[in-house]
């Protein structure tokens, strides 16, 4: 395996050749525009909830598994039920974290509904709420009812929003922005609190590293991340979900050996070591921080799904950038001490349903999506 330094070289290298090529390598190798051409097909379909759906699917959900699964029922009803495949049982043995995705879809859906004046009616778990695990019962229920809702401002912000990985700038989020945030993510049952740079956001720098270290260095956890990693374009343009791995300086690494799955999962790797020196820069980086607390339970986690979506859609308005930091908050066993400790730190006696970083970061690629059918089940129906 190639040296840490010489892939360096090979990769500022290999970035002077592209330019004097006329930059043929950029082409072939920058992000894919066709794994995330479902960003550019939102609102294209003429069936409204098809529509609607087009919009939901570009929701915010944990490693981009898209667990979405919807049966189109007569002419204004749908069902939404979670594809059992796309869990993560490691990191998320619960299904928490899949259901408030699943919430963030519903929002995003609903929102879109409301944009052409209709209410979308929402009924969490209609046969039940299944515990402790997710089955085959369906998520949600809903119904359109026209001419019942008015315009939501955040629609226009539902084409803004991304996950931001970069380092982020070193300045705090101002206070009145802040309270923003605070108030587009308050739903009922549920409150959305930040911080600027002082002695909690170092508090949260230091416990969210940790969380991030004790989830890359426990294998299973470990495992299912790199499991759904897209390394280059060819696997990012195949699954169109996951962890993406794209650009020029990852098919450089890819081609020397750095970066391949073997060498991301083995700590003594230079890919690995790499890896975390990265994401170490991208804790420190933080200044400000926002949580989510409110009860337990199946339909309480669809509504947080709910109410960070709102939360993510007003960043995007206010040019923030967003990264959730959640690893703490992970349910396996060798998380715990960390999950009891961020609770203590943030909780106020209830629930922590997500903790992200926000600030101010140059702009991300948004994240690739599977397209409007994948998530359609054909049923005779609709």
């Amino acid at each position: 395996m190639a040296s840490r330094r010489g892939v360096l070289k090979l990769i500022g290298g290999g970035v002077v050749l592209a330019a004097l090529a006329g930059g043929g390598w950029y082409v072939a190798n920058g992000p894919s525009g066709a794994a995330r051409a479902a960003w550019k097909e939102a609102g294209a379909p003429e069936e409204k909830r098809r529509r609607f759906l087009s919009y939901a699917l570009l929701a915010p959900n944990p490693h981009n598994r898209q667990p979405w699964l919807v049966d189109l029922q007569g002419k204004d009803e749908l069902v939404l039920y979670c594809d059992l495949d796309r869990r993560l049982p490691a990191t998320d043995p619960f299904d928490r974290q899949i259901v408030i995705g699943c919430g963030a879809f519903l929002e995003l859906l609903s929102i879109a509904a409301a944009s052409e004046g209709y209410r979308a009616d929402i009924t969490p778990f209609p046969e039940g709420e299944p515990i402790p695990a997710l089955d085959a019962r369906p998520v949600a229920h809903v119904r359109l009812v026209a001419g019942a809702a008015a315009r939501d401002s955040a629609f226009d912000s539902i084409l803004k929003r991304q996950t931001n990985r970069n380092n982020y700038e070193p300045r705090e989020v101002p206070t009145d922005t802040r309270r923003q945030l605070e108030l587009a993510g308050s739903l009922p049952g549920f409150k959305l609190r930040t911080t600027g740079e002082g002695d909690l956001a170092a508090k949260l720098r230091d416990l969210t590293w940790r969380a991030h270290e004790r989830e890359v260095l426990t294998h299973l956890t470990l495992k299912e991340s790199v499991d759904l990693m897209r390394i280059g374009n060819t696997e990012i343009e195949t699954y169109r979900d996951g962890i993406s791995l794209d650009g020029q300086m990852i098919a450089f690494a890819s081609l020397t050996g750095m970066i391949s799955r073997e060498a991301l999962l083995d700590p003594r790797s230079d890919g690995f070591k790499m890896g975390l020196d990265q994401y170490r820069e991208m804790a420190a980086s933080a200044r400000s921080f926002a949580w989510l607390t409110g009860p337990a339970g199946r339909a309480s986690e669809l509504a947080a799904g709910r109410a960070y979506a709102r939360f993510a859609l007003k960043a995007a308005e206010l040019g923030l950038a967003v990264h959730p930091w959640s690893q703490s908050l992970q349910e396996f066993a060798e998380m715990r001490p960390l999950y009891d400790e961020v609770h203590a730190l943030i909780g106020g006696g209830e629930l922590v349903h997500m903790l992200v970083r926000i600030g101010y970061a140059a702009a991300d690629v948004t994240a690739p999506r599977r397209g409007l059918a994948a998530h359609i089940r054909e049923t005779g129906q609709g």
